[in-house]
């Protein structure tokens, strides 16, 4: 298993599930957030991992304005960095923030700029290990 702790998160990638997880350890700035997923990136692209388990839990959600960077500018920085890959984002949240993430995933992905950015699917759980589930290809 590789990892790479950050003053903020802890990425692993489990070779044995194909799975890099991104856990986000305590609140952060727009800065260490973007950070953070451009470390991600650089070790997924490393161990060539498309599919990610994000955990919230601990940050919270990312501002508006980060969020639609995930959803546009990552995502398709994503699909050209890792284009061979299957790639799929589960976010890991309590399920206070559930149905509120769910919303702005919704909202966002009607935007019709986004529609490159489907190549990437995004859900979200409330349960580790359903999120794993359908990391590994199982429709849920």
């Amino acid at each position: 298993m590789q990892t790479l702790d950050l003053d903020y998160a802890r990425l692993a990638y489990r070779p044995d599930l194909h799975v890099l997880f991104l856990r986000w350890t305590r609140a952060v700035s727009s800065a260490e957030h973007r950070q953070g997923y451009e470390a991600a990136l650089a070790l997924a692209l490393e161990v060539g991992a498309g599919h990610w388990l994000i955990d919230l839990r601990t940050r919270g959600l990312a501002s508006t304005e980060d969020f639609r960077w995930i959803l546009v500018d990552f995502r398709l920085k994503l699909s050209t960095t890792l284009p061979a890959l299957d790639r799929r984002l589960a976010y890991f949240v309590t399920p206070h923030y559930a149905a509120l993430l769910q919303e702005r995933l919704e909202a966002f992905e009607a935007d019709s700029l986004l529609s490159s950015g489907a190549q990437t699917p995004i859900r979200t759980f409330t349960e580790e290990q359903f999120a794993q589930q359908w990391l590994a290809g199982g429709q849920l």
